[in-house]
Protein backbone atom coordinates (compact mmCIF):
# COMPACT_ATOMS: atom_id res chain seq x y z
CA UNK A 1 0.00 0.00 0.00
CA UNK A 2 1.63 3.30 -0.95
CA UNK A 3 2.32 6.16 1.47
CA UNK A 4 -0.97 8.11 0.54
CA UNK A 5 -3.56 5.35 0.98
CA UNK A 6 -1.83 4.90 4.25
CA UNK A 7 -2.44 8.25 5.41
CA UNK A 8 -5.63 8.51 4.42
CA UNK A 9 -6.41 5.47 6.61
CA UNK A 10 -4.20 6.52 9.67
CA UNK A 11 -5.44 10.19 9.52
CA UNK A 12 -9.02 8.75 9.62
CA UNK A 13 -8.66 6.55 12.34
CA UNK A 14 -7.25 8.95 14.56
CA UNK A 15 -10.23 11.45 14.12
CA UNK A 16 -11.94 9.04 17.28
CA UNK A 17 -9.25 10.25 19.69
CA UNK A 18 -10.50 13.66 20.99
CA UNK A 19 -7.93 15.01 23.68
CA UNK A 20 -5.58 16.53 21.43
CA UNK A 21 -4.86 20.45 22.17
CA UNK A 22 -1.53 21.67 22.92
CA UNK A 23 -2.53 24.17 25.93
CA UNK A 24 0.96 25.92 26.67
CA UNK A 25 3.86 24.08 25.91
CA UNK A 26 7.09 25.96 27.07
CA UNK A 27 9.44 23.93 25.61
CA UNK A 28 12.83 25.82 25.21
CA UNK A 29 14.59 26.41 22.11
CA UNK A 30 18.09 25.80 20.85
CA UNK A 31 18.28 28.27 18.48
CA UNK A 32 18.37 26.26 15.42
CA UNK A 33 16.11 23.75 13.53
CA UNK A 34 12.34 23.83 12.84
CA UNK A 35 9.37 25.12 15.02
CA UNK A 36 8.71 26.49 17.88
CA UNK A 37 6.53 25.80 21.13
CA UNK A 38 5.22 28.98 22.39
CA UNK A 39 3.89 29.49 25.91
CA UNK A 40 0.12 29.94 24.15
CA UNK A 41 -0.28 27.24 22.73
CA UNK A 42 -0.87 26.24 19.04
CA UNK A 43 -4.22 27.48 17.96
CA UNK A 44 -6.49 25.03 16.56
CA UNK A 45 -9.90 24.36 13.93
CA UNK A 46 -11.36 20.96 13.84
CA UNK A 47 -12.92 19.68 10.84
CA UNK A 48 -16.27 18.45 10.53
CA UNK A 49 -15.49 14.92 11.63
CA UNK A 50 -13.28 15.68 14.33
CA UNK A 51 -10.06 16.41 13.29
CA UNK A 52 -7.79 18.99 14.11
CA UNK A 53 -6.74 20.61 11.08
CA UNK A 54 -3.82 22.98 12.57
CA UNK A 55 -1.77 19.27 13.90
CA UNK A 56 -1.12 16.51 11.87
CA UNK A 57 -2.99 13.85 13.70
CA UNK A 58 -2.50 10.38 12.78
CA UNK A 59 -2.32 6.80 13.93
CA UNK A 60 0.94 4.79 13.76
CA UNK A 61 -0.94 1.90 13.47
CA UNK A 62 -4.64 1.03 13.20
CA UNK A 63 -3.38 -2.99 13.65
CA UNK A 64 -4.30 -4.12 17.25
CA UNK A 65 -3.42 -7.08 19.44
CA UNK A 66 -6.60 -5.99 21.86
CA UNK A 67 -10.32 -6.72 21.17
CA UNK A 68 -11.93 -3.36 23.15
CA UNK A 69 -15.57 -3.92 22.05
CA UNK A 70 -16.10 -0.04 21.99
CA UNK A 71 -13.10 0.51 19.19
CA UNK A 72 -13.83 0.27 15.23
CA UNK A 73 -10.12 -1.49 15.03
CA UNK A 74 -10.49 -4.35 17.54
CA UNK A 75 -8.69 -7.38 16.90
CA UNK A 76 -11.73 -9.08 15.36
CA UNK A 77 -13.11 -6.42 12.93
CA UNK A 78 -12.72 -7.08 9.24
CA UNK A 79 -10.75 -3.66 8.51
CA UNK A 80 -7.99 -2.78 6.05
CA UNK A 81 -4.98 -2.36 8.22
CA UNK A 82 -2.02 -0.14 7.99
CA UNK A 83 0.77 1.48 9.59
CA UNK A 84 3.23 3.95 9.04
CA UNK A 85 8.03 3.39 10.08
CA UNK A 86 9.51 5.55 11.88
CA UNK A 87 10.99 7.46 9.15
CA UNK A 88 8.13 7.73 7.02
CA UNK A 89 5.97 9.80 9.73
CA UNK A 90 9.31 12.03 10.77
CA UNK A 91 9.53 12.76 6.85
CA UNK A 92 5.68 13.19 6.44
CA UNK A 93 5.20 15.65 9.56
CA UNK A 94 8.37 17.74 7.93
CA UNK A 95 6.79 18.14 4.71
CA UNK A 96 3.69 18.88 5.83
CA UNK A 97 5.16 21.46 8.45
CA UNK A 98 7.33 23.27 5.26
CA UNK A 99 4.03 23.30 3.53
CA UNK A 100 2.71 25.34 6.65
CA UNK A 101 -0.34 22.83 6.63
CA UNK A 102 0.50 22.09 10.32
CA UNK A 103 2.56 23.38 13.50
CA UNK A 104 2.45 20.06 15.30
CA UNK A 105 2.06 15.90 15.55
CA UNK A 106 -0.26 14.77 17.35
CA UNK A 107 0.55 10.66 17.25
CA UNK A 108 -1.43 7.48 18.30
CA UNK A 109 -1.32 4.17 17.39
CA UNK A 110 -3.11 0.66 17.94
CA UNK A 111 -0.67 -1.94 19.76
CA UNK A 112 0.76 -4.25 17.73
CA UNK A 113 2.45 -7.22 18.45
CA UNK A 114 3.07 -5.91 22.13
CA UNK A 115 2.94 -3.04 24.23
CA UNK A 116 6.88 -2.29 23.87
CA UNK A 117 7.98 -2.96 20.60
CA UNK A 118 4.88 -0.03 19.54
CA UNK A 119 6.48 2.20 22.42
CA UNK A 120 10.05 1.67 20.55
CA UNK A 121 8.65 2.65 17.29
CA UNK A 122 6.98 5.51 18.41
CA UNK A 123 9.47 6.94 20.95
CA UNK A 124 12.03 5.98 17.55
CA UNK A 125 9.54 8.57 15.77
CA UNK A 126 10.00 11.34 18.01
CA UNK A 127 14.11 10.86 18.62
CA UNK A 128 14.09 10.99 14.87
CA UNK A 129 12.36 14.44 14.70
CA UNK A 130 13.84 16.19 17.79
CA UNK A 131 17.24 14.70 16.95
CA UNK A 132 17.97 13.78 12.96
CA UNK A 133 15.21 17.05 11.77
CA UNK A 134 15.74 19.37 14.28
CA UNK A 135 11.99 19.47 14.60
CA UNK A 136 10.54 21.97 17.37
CA UNK A 137 7.38 22.47 17.13
CA UNK A 138 4.62 20.93 18.93
CA UNK A 139 3.96 16.72 19.99
CA UNK A 140 1.72 15.50 21.59
CA UNK A 141 2.01 11.54 21.99
CA UNK A 142 -0.23 8.90 23.32
CA UNK A 143 1.55 6.57 25.39
CA UNK A 144 0.49 2.53 25.45
CA UNK A 145 -0.18 1.17 28.60
CA UNK A 146 1.47 -1.62 28.96
CA UNK A 147 4.78 -0.65 27.83
CA UNK A 148 8.20 -0.49 29.96
CA UNK A 149 8.52 2.67 31.75
CA UNK A 150 11.76 3.35 30.92
CA UNK A 151 10.13 3.59 27.48
CA UNK A 152 7.66 6.64 28.91
CA UNK A 153 10.25 8.26 30.60
CA UNK A 154 12.61 8.79 26.99
CA UNK A 155 9.37 9.72 25.31
CA UNK A 156 8.18 12.33 27.94
CA UNK A 157 11.84 14.05 27.49
CA UNK A 158 11.17 14.17 23.98
CA UNK A 159 7.45 15.22 23.48
CA UNK A 160 5.77 18.00 24.81
CA UNK A 161 2.40 16.38 26.18
CA UNK A 162 2.26 12.33 26.39
CA UNK A 163 -1.14 10.88 27.45
CA UNK A 164 -2.77 7.37 28.16
CA UNK A 165 -6.14 6.61 27.57
CA UNK A 166 -7.97 6.24 31.02
CA UNK A 167 -10.84 4.36 28.62
CA UNK A 168 -14.03 4.35 30.37
CA UNK A 169 -14.75 5.51 33.62
CA UNK A 170 -14.99 2.64 36.44
CA UNK A 171 -13.11 -0.48 37.05
CA UNK A 172 -16.31 -2.42 36.40
CA UNK A 173 -16.57 -0.86 32.90
CA UNK A 174 -13.63 -1.52 31.78
CA UNK A 175 -13.75 -5.35 33.03
CA UNK A 176 -17.06 -5.74 30.84
CA UNK A 177 -15.92 -3.85 27.66
CA UNK A 178 -12.16 -3.80 27.47
CA UNK A 179 -11.02 -7.05 29.58
CA UNK A 180 -7.90 -7.42 28.48
CA UNK A 181 -6.59 -3.81 29.11
CA UNK A 182 -5.86 -3.87 33.17
CA UNK A 183 -6.48 -0.98 35.44
CA UNK A 184 -3.23 -1.00 37.42
CA UNK A 185 -1.06 -1.37 33.79
CA UNK A 186 -3.78 2.30 32.55
CA UNK A 187 -2.77 3.95 35.98
CA UNK A 188 0.81 2.57 36.21
CA UNK A 189 2.27 5.45 33.59
CA UNK A 190 0.30 8.30 34.74
CA UNK A 191 1.65 8.19 37.98
CA UNK A 192 5.27 7.68 36.68
CA UNK A 193 4.94 10.74 34.77
CA UNK A 194 3.81 12.60 37.79
CA UNK A 195 6.15 11.56 39.83
CA UNK A 196 8.96 12.37 37.14
CA UNK A 197 7.05 15.90 36.52
CA UNK A 198 7.41 17.05 40.64
CA UNK A 199 10.77 16.93 41.35
CA UNK A 200 11.38 16.71 45.09
CA UNK A 201 14.06 19.52 46.42
CA UNK A 202 15.28 20.57 49.84
CA UNK A 203 12.39 22.85 49.61
CA UNK A 204 9.70 20.43 48.57
CA UNK A 205 8.24 20.07 45.05
CA UNK A 206 8.90 21.93 42.24
CA UNK A 207 7.93 21.83 37.95
CA UNK A 208 10.51 19.79 35.95
CA UNK A 209 11.32 22.17 33.03
CA UNK A 210 12.65 19.05 30.71
CA UNK A 211 10.01 16.53 31.17
CA UNK A 212 6.39 17.00 29.28
CA UNK A 213 6.60 20.92 29.81
CA UNK A 214 2.42 20.72 28.51
CA UNK A 215 2.01 18.02 31.12
CA UNK A 216 -0.25 14.66 30.34
CA UNK A 217 -4.02 14.30 29.96
CA UNK A 218 -6.49 11.56 29.73
CA UNK A 219 -9.72 10.29 27.97
CA UNK A 220 -12.61 8.82 28.62
CA UNK A 221 -15.67 7.55 26.42
CA UNK A 222 -18.86 8.15 27.45
CA UNK A 223 -22.27 6.55 27.23
CA UNK A 224 -20.74 2.98 25.90
CA UNK A 225 -21.88 1.75 29.89
CA UNK A 226 -24.43 2.82 32.64
CA UNK A 227 -22.01 4.63 34.40
CA UNK A 228 -23.60 7.35 35.65
CA UNK A 229 -22.40 11.63 35.01
CA UNK A 230 -21.64 11.42 39.28
CA UNK A 231 -19.33 8.24 38.56
CA UNK A 232 -17.69 10.27 35.71
CA UNK A 233 -17.39 13.53 38.06
CA UNK A 234 -15.87 11.12 40.66
CA UNK A 235 -13.37 9.45 38.63
CA UNK A 236 -12.10 12.30 36.93
CA UNK A 237 -11.75 14.61 40.47
CA UNK A 238 -9.42 11.45 41.36
CA UNK A 239 -7.64 11.80 38.40
CA UNK A 240 -6.80 15.60 39.04
CA UNK A 241 -6.12 14.84 42.43
CA UNK A 242 -4.21 11.72 42.27
CA UNK A 243 -1.96 12.18 39.33
CA UNK A 244 -2.19 15.63 38.69
CA UNK A 245 -3.66 15.49 34.75
CA UNK A 246 -3.84 18.63 32.71
CA UNK A 247 -7.03 17.96 31.64
CA UNK A 248 -9.67 14.75 31.12
CA UNK A 249 -11.15 14.87 27.89
CA UNK A 250 -14.57 13.20 27.65
CA UNK A 251 -15.39 11.50 23.67
CA UNK A 252 -19.46 10.55 23.40
CA UNK A 253 -19.76 6.85 22.49
CA UNK A 254 -19.99 6.20 18.48
CA UNK A 255 -21.76 3.31 17.43
CA UNK A 256 -18.76 1.32 15.50
CA UNK A 257 -19.45 -2.55 16.30
CA UNK A 258 -22.86 -4.60 17.34
CA UNK A 259 -22.20 -6.05 20.57
CA UNK A 260 -25.06 -7.16 22.34
CA UNK A 261 -23.23 -5.10 25.71
CA UNK A 262 -23.37 -1.78 23.70
CA UNK A 263 -25.81 0.83 22.92
CA UNK A 264 -27.01 1.00 19.93
CA UNK A 265 -27.67 4.95 19.79
CA UNK A 266 -24.95 7.41 20.52
CA UNK A 267 -25.72 9.58 23.55
CA UNK A 268 -26.44 13.05 22.92
CA UNK A 269 -23.81 15.45 22.72
CA UNK A 270 -24.84 17.77 25.14
CA UNK A 271 -24.28 15.29 28.00
CA UNK A 272 -20.50 15.58 26.73
CA UNK A 273 -20.80 18.75 26.80
CA UNK A 274 -22.40 19.28 30.17
CA UNK A 275 -19.53 17.11 31.44
CA UNK A 276 -17.03 19.72 30.23
CA UNK A 277 -18.98 22.29 32.09
CA UNK A 278 -18.94 20.44 35.38
CA UNK A 279 -14.84 19.14 34.60
CA UNK A 280 -14.65 23.30 34.39
CA UNK A 281 -16.50 24.19 37.75
CA UNK A 282 -13.68 21.83 39.32
CA UNK A 283 -10.39 23.16 37.69
CA UNK A 284 -10.91 27.02 37.45
CA UNK A 285 -14.01 27.55 39.91
CA UNK A 286 -13.31 26.09 43.08
CA UNK A 287 -16.53 23.37 43.11
CA UNK A 288 -16.00 20.14 44.79
CA UNK A 289 -16.88 17.29 42.51
CA UNK A 290 -20.23 16.46 45.39
CA UNK A 291 -21.50 19.76 45.34
CA UNK A 292 -21.30 20.17 41.49
CA UNK A 293 -24.22 16.91 41.16
CA UNK A 294 -25.26 17.56 44.83
CA UNK A 295 -28.09 14.42 45.11
CA UNK A 296 -28.24 13.57 41.20
CA UNK A 297 -26.42 10.92 39.80
CA UNK A 298 -26.89 12.96 36.16
CA UNK A 299 -26.37 16.49 35.13
CA UNK A 300 -29.40 18.30 34.32
CA UNK A 301 -29.14 18.62 30.26
CA UNK A 302 -31.04 22.02 30.18
CA UNK A 303 -29.22 24.55 32.21
CA UNK A 304 -25.77 24.25 32.83
CA UNK A 305 -24.19 22.50 36.38
CA UNK A 306 -23.15 26.14 37.50
CA UNK A 307 -26.38 27.96 37.06
CA UNK A 308 -28.00 24.05 38.64
CA UNK A 309 -26.13 24.78 41.60
CA UNK A 310 -27.31 28.89 42.50
CA UNK A 311 -31.26 27.52 41.71
CA UNK A 312 -30.34 24.90 44.39
CA UNK A 313 -28.57 27.19 46.72
CA UNK A 314 -30.68 30.76 46.07
CA UNK A 315 -30.48 31.43 49.63
CA UNK A 316 -27.07 32.17 49.29
CA UNK A 317 -28.37 34.89 46.86
CA UNK A 318 -28.02 37.94 45.26
CA UNK A 319 -24.21 39.01 46.68
CA UNK A 320 -23.61 42.20 46.97
CA UNK A 321 -20.47 42.91 44.08
CA UNK A 322 -18.73 45.72 45.93
CA UNK A 323 -18.23 43.78 48.94
CA UNK A 324 -18.62 39.86 47.76
CA UNK A 325 -15.05 38.01 48.06
CA UNK A 326 -13.26 36.81 44.62
CA UNK A 327 -14.90 32.94 45.44
CA UNK A 328 -18.28 34.25 46.54
CA UNK A 329 -18.61 36.09 42.78
CA UNK A 330 -16.88 32.65 41.23
CA UNK A 331 -20.35 30.83 42.29
CA UNK A 332 -22.35 33.59 40.56
CA UNK A 333 -23.73 32.25 37.22
CA UNK A 334 -22.20 34.81 34.42
CA UNK A 335 -19.15 35.19 36.29
CA UNK A 336 -15.78 33.31 35.71
CA UNK A 337 -11.89 34.02 36.66
CA UNK A 338 -11.19 36.93 34.27
CA UNK A 339 -14.21 38.92 35.31
CA UNK A 340 -14.50 38.00 39.28
CA UNK A 341 -10.30 39.19 38.68
CA UNK A 342 -11.69 42.42 36.74
CA UNK A 343 -14.59 43.15 39.91
CA UNK A 344 -12.27 42.98 42.36
CA UNK A 345 -9.91 45.15 41.31
CA UNK A 346 -12.08 48.06 39.75
CA UNK A 347 -14.18 47.90 43.35
CA UNK A 348 -10.76 49.41 44.80
CA UNK A 349 -11.02 52.51 42.98
CA UNK A 350 -14.61 52.73 43.90
CA UNK A 351 -18.27 51.86 44.02
CA UNK A 352 -19.59 49.66 40.78
CA UNK A 353 -22.76 50.05 39.35
CA UNK A 354 -24.97 47.37 37.27
CA UNK A 355 -24.10 49.17 34.26
CA UNK A 356 -20.34 48.99 34.57
CA UNK A 357 -20.57 45.23 34.82
CA UNK A 358 -20.90 44.54 31.33
CA UNK A 359 -17.82 46.19 30.78
CA UNK A 360 -15.86 44.07 33.55
CA UNK A 361 -16.89 40.78 31.17
CA UNK A 362 -19.95 39.95 33.04
CA UNK A 363 -22.65 37.93 31.13
CA UNK A 364 -25.40 40.15 32.62
CA UNK A 365 -28.55 38.22 31.17
CA UNK A 366 -27.74 35.54 34.05
CA UNK A 367 -25.20 37.09 36.80
CA UNK A 368 -28.53 39.82 37.18
CA UNK A 369 -30.70 37.03 38.95
CA UNK A 370 -27.92 36.87 41.46
CA UNK A 371 -26.23 39.42 42.28
CA UNK A 372 -26.63 43.36 43.47
CA UNK A 373 -24.53 46.40 42.28
CA UNK A 374 -24.69 49.14 44.83
CA UNK A 375 -27.71 47.87 46.65
CA UNK A 376 -29.74 47.34 43.47
CA UNK A 377 -31.29 44.54 42.48
CA UNK A 378 -32.01 44.19 38.36
CA UNK A 379 -33.51 40.65 38.35
CA UNK A 380 -37.17 39.70 38.47
CA UNK A 381 -39.29 38.61 41.01
CA UNK A 382 -39.62 34.29 42.06
CA UNK A 383 -40.78 32.81 44.88
CA UNK A 384 -38.71 29.79 44.83
CA UNK A 385 -36.28 28.12 42.49
CA UNK A 386 -38.55 26.79 40.64
CA UNK A 387 -40.13 29.70 39.08
CA UNK A 388 -36.91 30.83 37.97
CA UNK A 389 -36.17 28.22 36.80
CA UNK A 390 -38.53 28.24 34.86
CA UNK A 391 -38.22 31.42 33.75
CA UNK A 392 -33.99 30.82 32.73
CA UNK A 393 -35.33 27.89 30.54
CA UNK A 394 -38.58 29.17 28.50
CA UNK A 395 -37.65 32.51 28.90
CA UNK A 396 -40.18 34.23 30.35
CA UNK A 397 -41.90 33.38 34.46
CA UNK A 398 -45.54 33.42 34.38
CA UNK A 399 -45.20 35.89 37.50
CA UNK A 400 -42.00 37.91 36.58
CA UNK A 401 -42.00 41.44 37.85
CA UNK A 402 -39.16 43.83 38.71
CA UNK A 403 -37.79 43.28 41.28
CA UNK A 404 -36.00 45.71 44.28
CA UNK A 405 -33.07 44.58 46.86
CA UNK A 406 -35.76 44.74 49.51
CA UNK A 407 -38.21 42.31 48.06
CA UNK A 408 -36.30 39.33 47.50
CA UNK A 409 -37.49 36.68 48.62
CA UNK A 410 -35.49 35.01 51.52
Amino acid sequence: MDLDSRLAILSDGAKYDVSCSSSGSNRRHPGKGLGASAPSGICHSWSDDGRCISLLKILYTNDCIYNCQYCVYRCTNDQTRASFTPEEVARLTVEFYRRNYIEGLFLSSGIRDNPDRTMEELVQTVWLLRKKHQFHGYIHLKGIPGADLSLIGRAGSLVDRLSVNIELPTVQSLKLLAPQKKPEKLVRPMAFMHRTLTERTDGGLRRSKDFLPAGQTTQMIIGATPDTDQDIIMSSARLYQTYGMKRVYYSAYIPANSDDDLPKAQPPLLREHRLYQADWLMRFYSFDPEEILGQRSHLDLQLDPKIIWALDNVSQFPVEVNRASYHELLRVPGIGPTSATRIVRARRCGRLHFEDLKALGVVVRRARFFVTASGKYFGLRYNDSATLRSYLTEGRAADAQQLTLFDFIR
